[in-house]
């Protein structure tokens, strides 16, 4: 036999392997089998390299590039609108019925919990693999992609299509990689989403060649719409004839109650699974009833993700500790036995307040149902009525800061308790994080570890001694070389002409979060300005309140302050000074910014708007004007759309303002 023969022997052979182990789950081989085929082929390419070809299983190898290059999609991956309910499911499909008939088929498919990925086959062969992104522009990860052993380099037909799929990272996958992380010292992923999208965004694509991803596919466009299939579930029986890999639960549904079933049926079969799911996508089945309902500016009309209600599991709860914040708040925090809830390990759940621990009568040894709050923030719901419980000690309230030992005490009869000592280290290093934090100055390259360490060693005291480190001081940390040493160096430096909201927001004013600061900043437009303010005109200011202005006025009236402040300008802390609006065309309305933007970042968006004279605000109401909407908009639309808000795309807010 030839050695073009043999080597094009051998592809096709570990090909068929592949799609049997990775699609199939079905492998027809022993690994020691398909060891000694891989090893031939490998040996034969190097021997002949003019013979090697991309689409050779031998080149699902890594590489390192500088950078991710922007991509634009040639078709838009849009969002999906999200149900929560049984009722707004019926009514999302009788919308559809009202025009095309009492029965629409649907089809019904697990959503996966990973990051969408766009892939294009030319002839077959696989070209370009690139990020979700915006939607519209995504990061050409193509070479990440061929790593992953589930993506076939080359189809079984010679078509050109354009597929799109869910990366994902198997749970036991995830868990391994986070055992192997502790072991070294590494940080661990929160859940194997993040896992997946930090595997999957390594510039050395040999590191993503070493992590366990997988792929479902989801929906194909194909380029022959002739001889294309006319249903979305043949598409995806299609895709899976040519060797892609689709999930096994998807199902065809004759009406929104064989929908629901399913939504039912899988509310609890999910957590079986060896991968994250949080709802079910159902799309309309004919593929020219999704042509004719088209998209809104974000969605797709024919299709909607039911999600899962929030997991709620017990667990034990080992222990309270006390946390004490920049404000002095201490807050009690629930240790507990680590528990699986919503595809990521919790230990850890706020109590937030002693009133609450009480309202709970939680008490440590108890059994414990949480939940994740918004899917994001773990939640103490309730005690479990258990035998043992009373014999557990009830949890009194501390009378002393767990850091410094000073006396605790109460703020005009709040629940909350307060160390007041300005010594206390806990609150010390929790206000310089903060002043680091991507919310305040963007420190990015000093995080709470190498703070911790500063402040331990005594190079910092408090923020302002940040700016008196150099890069000498940085390198005496623990494992920190010269090349990070002066990233931190050069971080700290390029904070020192942030803007005066982050200013003001890092100064840690007790009640003065981004909006206040926000306020004051247009107001005063310097620091100088607002530190010299009177009481009289802080009241004045919309927004801020008679207590407000008083702690306020405080603050800048406090000698310790003052010199702080003194010393931050003689260390070249110097924001720029606000300037007045350019133009008035959005005066008098107040926006909410929801979802990511293609063109600017929200922080861009809300600097151009206040720039034009409107306002921005970070929660929806009735005095709400707009809603500029980004893709991946969250709650926040869904509360304007109830609210009868006006929901512009970026594209609607450039045409507002594209006078100006």
């Amino acid at each position: 036999m030839a050695v073009i023969d043999r080597i094009n022997f051998l592809r096709d052979e570990i090909n068929k392997h592949n799609y049997n182990y990775y699609v199939l789950d079905n492998p027809t081989v022993s690994d020691f089998d398909y060891d000694k085929m891989f090893a031939e082929l490998k040996q034969l390419e190097a021997e002949n390299p003019i013979l090697i070809s991309p689409d050779s299983p031998t080149q699902r190898v890594g590489s390192v590039s500088e950078k991710f290059f922007p991509y634009t999609h040639k078709h838009r991956l849009y969002s999906l609108d999200n149900t929560y309910s049984y009722e707004e499911l019926v009514k999302w499909y009788e919308k559809i019925t009202k025009e095309y008939g009492d029965e629409v088929e649907l089809v019904c498919e697990l959503k996966i919990d990973g990051l969408a990925i766009s892939l294009t086959y030319e002839n077959g062969l696989f070209t370009t693999g690139v990020t979700r992104g915006d939607g519209v522009t995504g990061e050409n990860i193509t070479a990440n992609l061929k790593t992953i052993k589930a993506v076939p380099l080359k189809l079984f037909e010679d078509v050109n299509i354009e597929v799109r799929g869910e990366i994902y990272m198997p749970k036991t996958s995830f868990e391994k990689l986070n055992e192997e992380s502790l072991a070294k010292g590494e940080k661990v992923f929160a859940n194997p989403r993040n896992a997946a999208a930090g595997s999957l965004r390594q510039l050395d694509s040999s590191i993503t060649a070493k992590r366990d991803l997988s792929m479902f596919t989801y929906t194909a466009i194909i380029e022959d719409a002739a001889n294309a299939p006319k249903t979305h579930y043949d598409s995806i029986m299609y895709l899976k004839k040519l060797g892609f890999r689709v999930n096994p639960n998807i199902r065809l549904c004759k009406n929104i109650q064989d929908a629901i079933d399913y939504c039912k049926e899988w509310d609890t079969k999910r957590f079986d699974l060896n991968y994250a799911t949080d709802g079910v996508v159902i799309k309309v089945n004919s593929l020219a009833i999704q042509e004719d309902l088209g998209f809104t500016a974000r969605a797709p009309k024919w299709a909607t993700a039911f999600k899962f209600p929030p997991e709620e599991v017990t667990t034990k709860l080992l222990d309270i500790e006390l946390n004490v914040g920049k404000t002095g708040a201490v807050t009690p925090v629930a240790v507990l036995e680590p528990v699986h809830l919503g595809g990521s390990i919790v230990q850890r759940a706020s109590l937030h307040n002693f009133d609450e621990v009480k309202r709970l009568d939680i008490r440590i040894g108890d059994t414990v149902l949480i939940k994740k709050a918004a899917e994001i923030i773990p939640k103490v719901i309730k005690v479990m009525d258990t035998k043992e419980h009373n014999s557990f000690p009830v949890v009194e309230p501390p009378e002393f800061c767990p850091s410094c030992h000073s006396k605790l005490m109460s703020i005009d009869g709040g629940v909350s308790l307060y160390c007041a000592s300005k010594n206390c280290s806990q609150q010390v290093t929790a206000k310089i994080e903060y002043w680091a934090s991507k919310e305040a100055m963007d420190i990015d390259k000093v995080g709470p570890a190498i703070i911790q360490q500063l402040y331990d060693k005594k190079f910092i005291s408090n923020a302002v001694d940040l700016y008196r480190l150099s890069i000498e001081d940085f390198m005496q940390l623990d494992l920190v070389q010269e090349k990070s040493a002066t990233n931190m160096y050069n971080s700290i430096q390029a904070s020192k002409n942030r803007s005066l909201t982050r200013l003001i927001t890092a100064l840690s004013i007790k009640n003065v979060g981004k909006e206040t600061a926000d306020i004051l900043a247009n107001e005063f437009k310097t620091i100088d300005n607002l530190k010299n303010a009177d009481m009289k005109t802080l009241v004045a200011l919309q927004g801020i309140g008679e207590k407000m202005a008083g702690i306020i006025y405080d603050f800048f009236h406090d000698e310790e302050n003052i010199k702080m402040i003194d010393a931050l300008k003689s260390l070249g802390v110097q924001p720029p000074e606000v300037q007045g609006a350019a133009s008035n065309i959005l005066g008098g309305k107040t926006f909410v910014l929801t979802g990511t933007l293609k063109n600017m970042t929200r922080e861009e968006a809300s600097a151009l708007i206040k720039k034009m004279g409107g306002k921005t605000s970070s929660s929806v109401s009735k005095n709400t004007s707009y809603v500029l909407a980004g893709e991946n908009a969250g709650s926040k639309l869904d509360k304007a759309e109830k609210l009868g808000v006006i929901i512009l795309t970026e594209d609607e807010f450039f045409d507002m303002i594209k006078d100006s």
